[in-house]
């Protein structure tokens, strides 16, 4: 008996466009029908494969919805031009890309910031939210962002009962997205998560670029669960309190932290007094209200538990088929060094909470800048490489999921 031989049937016809580039199978990969002739006797036998091609730049449009809801969850600071909103936009949507479970800490803080808010000021889910955003401003225009202003024996009680008499819909109308339009955005990324699991059951190629985007989609359910009731986009404030005479030499800038604290609060939350709401007219980007010590601890450790999944996510393409050697080589390292370096860091919380550890402290300094360039570096990478992979592609990467399989019928 002759070799099993395969090779491409003459009607076969290919149309590429640009979306192509950004994603194989799913893209506009026009294909009347892929036809595989087997060559195991002298008249050949056609084997038709059919559902071969999707929608176009599928994958590609997942891994952007993965970050496009992201960078839009605080209120800005007013009178910016639109390059200035845009800037600010992009910082944290590279952010978000780079580390995105930096996004899931962020969005935890938040979220044990409005279990805080609605224990000991009665503020419903909705209203809790918007004051973490920097929602409500006083007569003045500062940003009413602390529970030091909604404790103030003076203007405290009145801030706090103005805020819970403005009504939710007032809110939620300023909101770009509603219960359907992010439930519509989870499932797409929960029939991504199903479409990719199909395909490692029936044993199809899965491409580097589905399984960053996989990682990236299981990432963005954690997110969206916790920022559910968090308005989007929205773009200016709600004046509360009482009326007070404005102050002609006071001066309000948009907020300006020092870098070094602004990356502290970034990754383990703001410490008090590190952001004065009073000499500004926003509150910074990545900002929640400040919570005790074992709340950001427990904030962190499920950044760093995201992290280490994330990590984990990459390593499942572990034998997937790579162009070359050295690509599957750099593919490997730069996975598990996602992996571990999220799992060391869970270390820190439990060095803080030993006393007799706290020594340790002054020498996390130098290890966590050069972990955090290597982990920067090799997110980088694996964010490149799948993108370069797209080049040579196994030819069951482009056939899609036979789901009438798992139908039964007769």
């Amino acid at each position: 008996m002759q070799p099993q031989r395969f090779s491409w049937n003459s009607r076969q016809c290919f149309s590429f466009s640009l979306p192509s580039i950004c994603c194989p199978r799913t893209a506009k990969l026009h294909l009347s029908r892929i036809l595989w002739t087997p060559d195991l006797s002298p008249t050949p036998v056609t084997i038709t494969l059919e559902r071969c091609s999707a929608s176009s730049g599928g994958v590609w449009r997942r891994f952007l919805l993965a970050h496009g809801c992201r960078f839009t969850r605080m209120c800005p600071p007013p009178n910016q031009s639109h390059l200035q909103l845009f800037w600010r936009r992009l910082k944290m949507m590279l952010i978000a890309i780079v580390a995105p479970e930096i996004m899931v800490g962020f969005a935890a803080r938040q979220r044990l910031g409005v279990n805080i808010l609605a224990k000991k000021f009665k503020f419903p889910t909705t209203h809790g939210m918007f004051f973490c955003m920097g929602g409500f401003i006083s007569m003045k225009g500062n940003p009413i962002a602390t529970e030091e202003q909604l404790e103030d024996p003076d203007l405290g009680p009145e801030f706090q009962k103005a805020i819970r008499n403005v009504n939710e819909e007032d809110i939620t109308d300023k909101s770009k997205g509603d219960t359907l339009s992010k439930g519509v955005a989870l499932l797409q990324g929960l029939w991504f998560i199903l479409q990719t699991l199909g395909r490692a059951h029936q044993r199809l190629a899965i491409t580097q670029l589905e399984v960053a985007t996989l990682a990236f989609a299981i990432v963005n359910i954690f997110i969206w669960l916790l920022w559910w009731n968090k308005p989007l986009d929205v773009q200016r404030p709600i004046i509360v309190g009482p009326p007070m005479q404005l102050d002609a030499e006071t001066i309000t800038l948009p907020v300006q932290l020092p870098r070094l604290d602004w990356i502290r609060g970034v990754i383990g939350g703001f410490h008090k007094g590190t952001y004065k709401p009073l000499s500004s007219v926003s509150v910074p980007s990545f900002w929640s209200i400040e919570v005790q010590s074992e709340y950001d601890t427990w904030a962190y450790i499920l950044l760093a538990l995201v992290g280490t999944v994330f990590g984990a996510v990459h390593c499942a393409a572990w034998n997937v088929v790579f162009p070359t050697l050295v690509e599957m080589w750099i593919w490997r390292t730069f996975s598990m060094v996602i992996v571990a370096l999220p799992g060391l860091s869970l270390l820190i919380p439990f060095m803080y909470l030993a006393t007799h550890l706290k020594i340790l402290e002054a020498y996390l300094g130098i290890p966590a800048i050069v972990g955090g360039l290597i982990y920067i570096a090799a997110r980088i990478t694996l964010i490149v490489l799948p993108l370069v992979e797209l080049r040579s592609l196994p030819a069951s990467a482009f056939v899609d999921v036979n789901w009438s399989t798992y139908i039964p019928h007769i």
